[in-house]
Parts: structure tokens; sequence; C-alpha cells
């Protein structure tokens, strides 16, 4: 049997993951199983994921996904290269995934195969230096080493899934990985349009009491009404803003923070501390030198105590989230070939090495914060993550 793998979000999950999910059977057969590697309760965009993740792990599966397993939060608020490393570190851990899935506009693997190439070149880096020495963010400054390299063939680095594509070719790469890259070309309108390929839509939707169920698959709609009758849901950072500024107030030293660095912590002492709201805290805090998604997300890691040294090794453990009766088989070859422990009861952490029990200890104080931003009070007790098991579709 073949194997995929994805590296996703889900946030949530809606028709063109549905698209890419069929495409990819498509293309290897139907009897391809689907790995998900998922961003847990917080995203790379640096904001609260607007579901939790077994919710939208059972909304992947009931749509086509056979395993979902989570990518740590650590490794999920992570730039975009750092962000594939980890999930391509993952699915090569499972010891079974023959290929990897991924979209782009591009929709040609020797096209971003090559971008790929030339921007780990040796004078892609040295411009790549040069526009950060002088303060360029590093997209910034990869996209001047692409202009002055491949002239009008660089705007293949322009557009999101593209460069998202390229850092998994890069991944497989540097890991001399076996697993095979396969790209599906997006279609279906703009990152941040109104199509049903759009994430920001869907959650626009969702974020104003609507059902988008135009937008995203029968099963999806489903698990989205079930969350927000139980009170779980649709979450966004600002349902926990009093928690996050009071946070924020109580810590003296940003640098071991990861994102710190070319001065960032001294921006967010000077600010984090003192303004009235989190919008005020990120506006004062941006500047042209640093993106607001690098500010999220070192705000998100410094409220939830994720250090540097958090990321200095490569996840430690493969959680899985949800799986359907192709993914139980599956699970039975990965636990024999699988190069890290595969925790399907959180009580199996207790027999594991310490870096493991610390990495799964961490998440737990991750999920016990996100579950302050639910709507209802019940549902934010403590230790949920040691209480869940697989979700079983």
């Amino acid at each position: 049997m073949k194997t995929a793998g994805i590296i996703c979000e889900y946030n949530p999950f809606h028709l063109g993951h549905l698209y890419h999910i069929e495409k990819t059977k498509e293309i290897l057969g139907n009897d391809t199983c689907v790995i998900c590697v998922m961003s847990g309760n917080f995203v790379q965009r640096g904001d609260f994921a607007i579901f939790n993740k077994h919710a939208r792990a059972k909304m992947a599966v009931y749509s086509g996904a056979d395993i979902v397993i989570e990518l740590p939060t650590p490794y999920a608020l992570l730039s975009a290269g750092d962000f594939a490393k980890a999930g391509v570190y993952l699915l090569e851990s499972l010891g079974v995934c023959n290929y990897i899935s991924f979209g782009s506009e591009s929709g040609s693997i020797d096209e971003l195969t090559n971008a790929a190439t030339v921007i780990i070149s040796d004078e892609a880096q040295m411009y790549i230096r040069e526009g950060l020495s002088i303060g360029l963010p590093y997209a910034s400054a990869q996209q001047q080493a692409a202009d002055c390299i491949l002239g009008e063939r660089s705007a293949i680095f322009n557009t999101p899934n593209n460069i998202l594509a390229i850092e998994y070719i890069k991944a497989l790469a540097e890991n001399k990985s076996k697993i095979k890259p396969v790209t599906i070309a997006r279609t279906g309108g703009e990152h941040d349009g109104n199509s049903g390929y759009s994430a920001t839509a869907v959650r626009r939707e969702l974020h104003h009491g609507n059902l988008p169920v135009a937008q995203m698959p029968g099963a999806a709609v489903a698990v989205s009404m079930e969350e927000m009758v139980l009170g779980r849901g649709p979450v966004c950072v600002k349902d926990a803003e009093q928690a996050i500024l009071s946070r924020l107030r109580t810590i003296e030293d940003f640098s071991q923070y990861h994102g710190g660095a070319d001065g960032l912590d001294r921006r967010f002492i000077k600010y984090a501390g003192k303004m009235p709201s989190l919008n005020e805290v990120l506006a004062s805090i941006k500047t042209k030198r640093y993106a607001m998604s690098r500010i999220r997300r070192m705000l998100i890691c410094a409220v939830l105590g994720i250090r540097s040294d958090d990321t200095k090794n490569m996840p430690a453990y493969i959680r899985i989230l949800a799986m359907n009766k192709k993914g139980m088989e599956t699970l039975r070859r990965l636990k024999k070939k699988a190069k890290l422990p595969v925790i399907t009861k959180p009580a199996s952490v207790y027999k594991q090495n310490k870096q493991v029990q610390g990495a799964f200890k961490l998440e737990s104080s991750v999920t016990d914060f996100y579950a302050l931003a639910y709507s209802k009070e019940e549902n934010r007790t403590g230790g949920g993550e040691w209480r869940q098991s697989p979700v079983i579709c």
C-alpha cells in the first residue's frame, strides 16, 4: 500500500483540503493511505486554531484522510522553513511514508525543485545574508536573492503555497529523504479570498456565527456545528485576551522565547506589558523590520512559555489524533517501523524518556491555556491532554 503524507493546519477543513486529498488519491491510487501531520491548538500565523485539534482531525478523517498526527505546538509556531522541516521530519520518522503531497500555485514539481535548488545555492545564500545584514525580513531577503538569480522566473516565490512547497522540497533534500514530492495545482481563487478554497473566508463566516455550508464538506460542517453547540468554538486569540495580557505583564526577559533575536525582544519589553489591548501591543511592536506574523508567533510563544530551546531538537514523539479503519491497519505497520515513540494513550508517556515526557507536558500546558478561550465555563478545565485518546472514525 502506498502512503502519502500531507503537512497541514486544517483551520478549519474546507473544500480545498478535500480536493487536495482526492487528487492525491487520484494520482497515487485510491488505496493510498493519507497521513496528515497537522498543527495542534495553535497555528503558524500566531493564533488560536478555530476549533481544537481533535475536532479538526475528526473533520479530516471523515473527509478522506486516514490518520492525523500532531505537529507539536513549538514547531507549529515556527517560520515557514522550520515548520516545513519539522513536518517532513515527522513524516520521515513514521517509517512508512512514500510520498509527500502539497498544494502549489505552480503545479510543477520540476519548477519548484529548480527554485529550491537555486535558493539553497551558495550564491543565493550570499544575497540572503546581505539582505539580512541591512535589516530585511528573511522572506524579503530570499525574494531579493531569487530576483537577482532567476530574474522574471523569481515570480515563483511570490505566492504562499509555492513558498511552502519549496520549503518542503528543501527539507527533503536536507534529510536526504527517499520520500517523493507530489504537488497538486491550487485552484479556486486567492488564498484569502471568498472561494471554497480559502480558510480565511471560512473562519470569517464562522466567527460571524454562520455555518459556511457551501465552502466546507458536509462532515466538516457537522463537526463545526457540534463544537459550536458544545461551546468549544469558534475560538480566536481575542477570546483569551485578558489571560494573554496578564501573562505578558509578568515576563521580564523576552530573549528566551523563539523569535526574540534581532532586537525584537527589546520591543516586547518596551510595549508588551503596558498596552491595554492586544491590538495595541502588536501595533506598538510592529516596525518595517519585523513581519506581523513573526511578532504574533513570538507573542504566543511567550504567553505559552515556549522557549527557543524547545525547538533545539526535532519532535520527540508521534501523537495520533484521529484515524479510520485503514489508518488503524497502517498504525500496526507504523508502530513496527517508526523511529519515534508512537503515542495513542496519553498515560503511556510515563513509560518514555524524559525528553518525551517534557515535550508532552509542555503540550499539555498549551492545551490548558487554549481551553481558557472556550465560551462555556465548564469546558475550561485543565488536564484535558491527559484524558483524550485518538478519535476513531
